[in-house]
């Protein structure tokens, strides 16, 4: 798939973002760059809110498009603001969805409201406005007919703003040859439209030039005919006309309906959901990707996972919990997949035996997850691939699971080195799906029984093996969604571990007492939500998986 590294657009345009391939001996630099990028687009969007205003302030001064005395005048126009103040309650019920319009609604009234996409003058007696609702869009046709539309109210909708907001009455009607340029099969005939929101003049994208995927840019090149390309930047910068694309409308549904069948598939299993706080004394992982700030004059954290927290639910006899919330890294990366933000999906559980218990989790949960996006969110999926292609993802109905050393032992036969008490880099595990892809017909499976030496200080080592642990991984096309594991839970290993990570033992006393107290074996994992929708999704960058993404240079909009 193509990266978004270019901007041919005559509207804002922002310097590409930073190669995913970048490496953090290129962060400086990129640092530099990126800073001098972002005070060169705030000076233009300054110059296109200048110029949005001025547009404005004619639109305005001439949209009191005479009514001259037009008999009709009541059957279109800006609704005023005290008409929007809800002012007595009224039937929802008299509201169609543009997505349900369908031929069998043939000849029937219908009330809609959405964003004027696009419109067009034919003459003027006639005018076409392309109404988008969540996506679905539909042709709504204006003729001027004595007694029911004028021809002040075609010129009305001729001047109209795109994305405005606009209430449409009218009769439907199915046209002999199919509408192309619509998601609905049919149109509506208006009798009645009125502007409800109007946008500005001069937009700093346009919702089809964002909704444009690269083989549609580029076969237009091909051809000689130069398309406007939005980059990530951009896009990210005016992220409220972004997300209005089809693919956006898809992502965010597809990420809705992954948190729904994450919580239910675990109530299902006699879990409980749970909120730690994200205010904490010290750091949750170690290591120096923590926010650190001042809490009324106490050093503080934001949380880089509910770890601890977790873990002293279960030590509360809580016995299995979930949590659905915010998780914070301050990691100076600008590859495709970190954030310093991100929703992250947890879970905790007591095992009575082994920690196979905790994968035994994994595996039904995300095969049940595989499955309800397959079958539930077809349209949106749908959606997502007209703009950015991709293979649906290879699942096997019992996941696949290997241990690390069976990993590292694939990868020497295909001839890539890999030290057998490491971690696997970005390039080792993308080589690792792909051989596992060949061998076994799947892109998700568990790698278990990791080194110790590169797991968090709450890991429990092996029985057999100190140098290994009772944890695991777990992957999709080659990327890490899941990092899980048994916990320590004797106090006396717990603070030795945490000592020899790094950690002020200190600053975590009431999580090591906690299990001073009795504290049954237990595991659990914990999953990035973005990262899940990205690799299921095939797509390049975490950034179009995150609502509003927050990188290390990126707090706004």
């Amino acid at each position: 798939m193509s990266s978004e590294s270019e901007t041919l657009s005559s509207s804002a345009s922002a310097p590409p973002p930073p190669s995913q391939s970048e490496e953090s001996s290129h962060e400086d630099d990129s640092k530099s760059v990126s800073k001098k990028a972002a005070k060169k687009e705030a000076a233009k969007l300054e110059k296109l809110r200048r110029r949005q205003e001025a547009a404005a302030a004619l639109s305005n001064a001439t949209s009191s498009l005479s009514v001259e005395e037009d008999p009709l005048a009541a059957n279109y126009g800006d609704v005023p603001l005290v008409e929007l103040q809800s002012k007595a309650p009224a039937d929802v019920n008299s509201w169609t969805e543009v997505g349900k319009l369908n031929e069998a609604m043939k000849d029937q009234h219908v009330l809609v409201r959405g964003r004027a996409q696009t419109i067009r003058s034919v003459s003027k007696n006639m005018a076409f406005v392309v109404v988008r609702e969540h996506g679905f869009t539909v042709q709504c046709v204006i003729t001027a007919t004595p007694d029911v539309v004028s021809r002040q109210m075609v010129k009305f909708v001729s001047g109209l703003n795109r994305e405005s907001i606009v209430d449409v009455e009218g009769i439907v009607s199915v046209p002999k040859d199919p509408i192309k340029g619509a998601t609905q099969p049919v149109e509506v005939q208006v009798r009645k439209l009125y502007c409800v929101s109007k946008a500005l003049p001069t937009l700093p994208i346009i919702v089809e030039d964002a909704a444009r995927s690269e083989i549609e840019i580029e076969k237009a090149l091909q051809a000689g005919e130069q398309l406007v390309r939005v980059n990530q930047d951009t896009r990210l910068n005016n992220r409220v006309i972004d997300i209005r694309t089809p693919a956006n409308q898809g992502i965010f549904r597809i990420q809705s309906q992954v948190g729904t069948v994450f919580r239910q598939f675990l109530l299902s299993e006699n879990f409980f959901e749970i909120h730690t706080p994200k205010l904490i004394a010290g750091s949750s992982e170690g290591g120096a990707s923590v926010f650190r700030l001042d809490y009324k004059g106490q050093p503080a954290c934001l949380a880089q996972s509910p770890q601890l927290h977790k873990q002293m639910a279960i030590c509360g006899d809580f016995g299995r919990v979930f949590e659905i919330g915010p998780v914070f890294r301050a990691e100076d990366s600008f590859t495709h997949r970190h954030l310093c933000e991100f929703t992250g999906l947890d879970v905790e559980m007591e095992i009575k035996n082994h920690y196979f218990e905790v994968m035994d989790i994994v595996d039904r949960l995300f095969v049940a997850m595989f499955d309800s996006l397959n079958q539930n969110c077809e349209k949106e999926l749908e959606a997502v691939g007209r703009q950015y292609p991709f293979e649906p993802l290879k699942y096997l109905r019992k996941t696949l699971r290997l241990t690390f050393e069976e990993g590292v032992q694939m990868l020497k036969d295909a001839g890539v080195e890999v030290d057998p008490l490491g971690d696997l880099n970005t390039e080792t595990e993308r080589k690792l799906g792909k051989l596992v892809l060949e061998k076994y017909g799947t892109e998700f499976y568990i790698l278990h029984r990791y080194p110790l030496a590169v797991r968090p200080f709450y890991t429990m080592p092996c029985y057999d093996n100190p140098a290994y642990s009772n944890s695991f991984d777990v992957f999709i096309r080659g990327e890490e969604i899941i990092s899980g594991a048994q916990r320590v839970h004797v106090p006396e290993l717990l603070a030795e571990r945490a000592q020899g990570c790094g950690i002020d033992v200190k600053t975590i006393s009431t999580y090591i007492d906690s299990f001073r107290y009795g504290a049954p074996p237990h595991g659990g994992f914990g999953v990035g939500l973005e990262r899940v929708v990205m690799l299921f999704c095939g797509l390049n960058n975490i950034r179009k998986t995150s609502l509003f993404p927050r990188d290390p240079l990126r707090i706004a909009p």
